[in-house]
This record gives C-alpha cells, structure tokens and sequence, in this order.
C-alpha cells in the first residue's frame, strides 16, 4: 500500500526521529512510505497516496493547537474526501486529547475518514505503531 506520512512538529526542525520510526515500521511491513513535511512542502502529491498518516506535535505544552501548517499542506491537496487515515499526536503537552481532536478536525475538515487514532510516546513506541497500520 502507498502511504503518506504527513509530519507537522510545533516547529520547522526537520522530520522528528519519532515520525522517522513509524514510517519505518510501515515499510518493514511492506508497504511504500513517504514523509511529507507539513512546513516545507504543499501537500499536492497527497490525493494519490492509498492511506494518509497524519503526525502532529501541539504548539506548547499548555496548549492543545497544532500547527496551522498542518491545515494548509491537507487543504492544498484537494480531493482527500474518503481517504483512510490515521491521526497520531506526539505526547509532550498538558492537552494531548485537544490536540488529537484538533488534528482530527482538520483532517475531517477535508473530508478524510480516520479509522485509528493514537499518542506517541517515543520512536520504539511509534516503531511498533507502524507495524500495525495495514495490518
């Protein structure tokens, strides 16, 4: 299966090593994996993806927003209505449960069906959830 794994961390440093674990948990499971990093790129590659992962870290540790990168890289890619998804947060935040729901919205918000949800907690952690998309 075509993954993309759409990574939006509270800041522009690159693709976090936790996000690098759970994209090498999939493709040990066999499956074509990208990472798309939601504050460098467009997002306009993501309709041909079969299942999008999105990865997000909120803004501050007493906040449960998320990068407004994150909205902008899902609305560029138009047609992401009935997509399989998956929606993970990073744990490091006093509103892990905000934040999960806002990163769901926005993916909603575009018309994509999210069949799993999950925090991560570190990247052994996010290694073993990989193995288990597709699954």
């Amino acid at each position: 299966m075509r993954i993309a794994v759409v990574s939006a961390p509270r800041e522009r440093r690159g693709i976090p090593d936790y996000v690098k674990a759970l994209a090498k948990g999939m493709e040990s499971m066999g499956h074509r994996v990208d990472v798309v990093d939601a504050w460098t790129e467009d997002g306009m590659r993501l309709p041909g993806y079969e299942y999008i992962v999105v990865v997000a870290e909120s803004i501050s540790f007493f906040s449960g927003k998320i990068p407004e990168a994150l909205g902008k890289v899902l609305s560029a890619g138009s047609s992401l209505g009935g997509k399989k998804s998956a929606a993970f947060v990073k744990k490091g935040s006093l509103f892990l449960g905000r934040a999960l729901s806002n990163v769901m919205k926005a993916m909603e918000k575009e018309g994509m069906n999210i069949n799993w949800s999950d925090i991560i907690l570190n990247a052994p952690h996010a290694e073993a959830l990989g193995k288990r998309i597709g699954a």
